[in-house]
């Protein structure tokens, strides 16, 4: 399957799911704390969690996403929406968020 992928020089379906998630991740990032989408990725919603290994989150998952895209800060760059493009650009180019699947 990945030859075929190399072949087709098309990103999988996960590639495709990380750079959607940080290009949505990064637009909510950079909306004011009172809008809804910024206040529901960072809502506590005050339950027990179950026993066991906790699910991902959104933040987790993004966070992870975007240190392995640019590095430690990546924070800061998701202010710049120019820089944040240009980032993102490159991931998809130079396959950043292949390496992880191989």
């Amino acid at each position: 399957m990945k030859k075929f992928m190399q072949v087709l020089k098309k990103p999988t379906i996960i590639v495709t799911i990380r750079l959607n998630r940080l290009r949505w991740f990064g637009h909510v990032q950079r909306m004011e704390e009172s809008r809804i989408p910024e206040r529901v990725l960072y809502m506590n919603m005050g339950t027990t969690r179950l026993r066991g290994r906790p699910r991902n989150r959104w933040p987790d998952e993004g966070s992870e996403d975007g240190r392995m895209v640019g590095g430690e800060g990546w924070q800061e760059k998701v202010c710049n929406r120019e820089e944040w493009k240009k980032l993102l650009r490159t991931a998809r180019n130079r396959r950043i968020l292949h390496m992880v699947m191989e």
